[in-house]
């Protein structure tokens, strides 16, 4: 199915790996002109060059506001203007309510809420002026179903779903649409890092495997299209089946 995005012009952060790298080859599959950003040169080069010759590395920072609006900015000047944005970061440190200090919640709230809050800001009203444009935000299932041992992304990209909810309502009428993606599991390095054995993970998902991230980066893909234009301030669970909620 052509998605009728070919030509737009999309800012995907933190593209070097992982969930941004799927959805930067499912966009670039699309004929997407696509600007990705990596903290690192040598890794985010390499990660364009395997995407394909058109896309364009940039270095950034996307865990705090001011490095996550110079991505937009640098990403705007590099395709001419960005018509989608994929809000994107890693993840804070695990832990629980007694091993995390009160501190750790402003980080986790500059890496996971505010960067992207960041992004959108610069983003948007060049989409509105446009009357066409594209947010989607990676999140995670810990949105719907909070992790026990993820206190600080549970709070974080709580925070971020409302503000995400809010800006799509406020956008809707110009033709923006602002959705989320909730990856559960995914074979990815940070589920690596945090499951010792990811394959044992696997038993608890309904779909009795661990996510592909290509998978994901087609379901993002269609967020971005023309056929989802009327598909906005959701927050959608990718997740193979693991939410158990029933709304």
């Amino acid at each position: 199915m052509d998605l009728g995005i070919a030509g737009r012009r999309a800012a995907v952060a933190a593209a070097s790996k992982g969930l941004g790298y799927a959805v930067a080859q499912a966009l670039v599959g699309e004929g997407v002109q696509v600007a990705v950003c990596g903290r690192h040169a040598e890794t985010i080069e390499a990660a364009a060059s395997r995407l394909g010759d058109t896309v364009v590395p940039l270095v950034a920072d996307v865990s705090t506001p001011e490095g996550a609006q110079g991505f937009v900015l640098d990403a705007r000047a590099a395709l001419g203007g960005v018509d989608i944005l994929v809000a994107n970061a890693g993840g804070p440190p695990p832990g629980n309510f007694s091993s995390v200090t009160v501190d750790q919640y402003l980080d986790a709230f500059e890496l996971n809420c505010h960067s992207t809050i960041a992004m959108c800001y610069e983003a948007v009203p060049e989409m509105r002026d446009r009357k066409w444009g594209r947010v989607v935000a990676i999140t995670s299932i810990a949105v719907r179903q909070p992790i026990p041992t993820l206190i600080l992304s549970n709070t974080a990209r709580a925070g971020l779903t409302g503000f995400l909810k809010t800006l799509a309502r406020e956008v809707a009428s110009d033709g923006v649409t602002v959705n989320s993606l909730l990856p559960g599991l995914h074979a990815t390095e940070r589920v690596s890092a945090l499951h010792a054995d990811p394959g044992a993970a696997a038993a608890g998902i309904p779909a009795g495997t661990i996510g592909d991230p290509a998978d994901f980066g087609q379901v993002a893909a269609f967020l971005c299209s023309e056929h989802a234009r009327y598909v906005t301030g959701t927050a959608t669970p990718v997740d193979g089946g693991m939410d158990a909620a029933l709304i």
